[in-house]
């Protein structure tokens, strides 16, 4: 899943895809390096001031559109939102998912997901919409964010979203310090018995670069690590900034298990 962000604060980027073209063109060199998704967002994560629904509408809505009409059928389109309103719009232009990073703070998402059918990703935060969270406590990070996820499971399902169209993230760095995060990967076999896909986005997090005391720039290789670890750990699905290197992991990953032929010519000893 590669990451467009079209605003103009995005944590990495730092607005290089603001503009309607630069986010269209960075979503199709995604998919030309091999991401399976595609997705879009307008309003960062982190704390902030609101961004009413209608202009978050107005940022991802045309890129979704531009996206779906080159783009081949194969590559799904997903919009980064926790309003419903934003939701039906973008399923409307051509939106395949909806990843809610704040596990249905709308009380009317899972509906609206539910009559588009569309995908949902439930995703654990614990801190309302913009807001921040000081000094986030937990008394077993693992087992309440799994807590957490199973009851908004419950809400998606209530509201007719199908089991088979949902997806849960932990929600690594959201509302979590880095020693609460670095838990939740070592627990994330906790999450995948659950029995959906697993996404983990955690491409260029702070929980990385606290680690290695590195800037967000200098972070790939630990995102890659981080990547791999997930991976082997239950995830399915992985929401990353650098498409191409990810990629390669993966598939190597995949090769190394057995679940994918080498690409060839296989000349070596042979």
């Amino acid at each position: 899943m590669a990451i467009v962000n079209r605003t103009r604060d995005s944590f990495f980027d730092e607005g290089r895809t603001w503009g309607l073209e630069a986010a269209v063109a960075a979503g199709l060199a995604a998919a030309r390096d091999g991401a399976d998704l595609i997705d879009v967002g307008g309003v960062k994560f982190a704390p902030g001031e609101p961004v009413p629904a209608p202009e978050e509408s107005d940022r991802v809505v045309p890129v979704v559109a531009a996206l779906r009409a080159q783009l081949p059928s194969r590559v799904l389109l997903s919009v980064d939102t926790f309003h419903a309103s934003v939701a039906r719009a973008a399923v409307a232009a051509g939106a395949d998912l909806i990843n809610d990073t704040t596990g249905l703070s709308d009380p009317q998402m899972a509906a609206a997901v539910a009559e588009s059918g569309a995908s949902l990703i439930l995703t654990h935060s614990a801190a309302p919409p913009r807001r921040p969270l000081p000094h986030p406590h937990y008394e077993d990070v693992v087992s309440e964010v799994r807590e957490f996820l199973i009851a908004r499971l419950e809400l998606a399902l209530a509201a007719g979203v199908p089991r088979e169209r949902i997806v849960l993230d932990p929600g690594p760095d959201l509302n979590k310090s880095t020693v609460q995060t670095l838990e939740v990967m070592r627990g994330l076999g906790e999450f995948a018995d659950l029995g959906l896909p697993l996404l983990a986005a955690l491409s260029r997090k702070d929980f990385v670069g606290e680690s290695l005391g590195l800037a967000k720039e200098e972070r790939l290789e630990g995102s890659l690590a981080a990547a791999a670890w997930a991976v082997q750990h239950g995830a399915r699905m992985l929401r990353v900034h650098d498409v191409q290197a990810t990629v390669r992991l993966v598939r190597m990953l995949e090769v190394l298990a057995g679940r994918r032929d080498p690409v060839g010519p296989l000349v070596h000893n042979v």
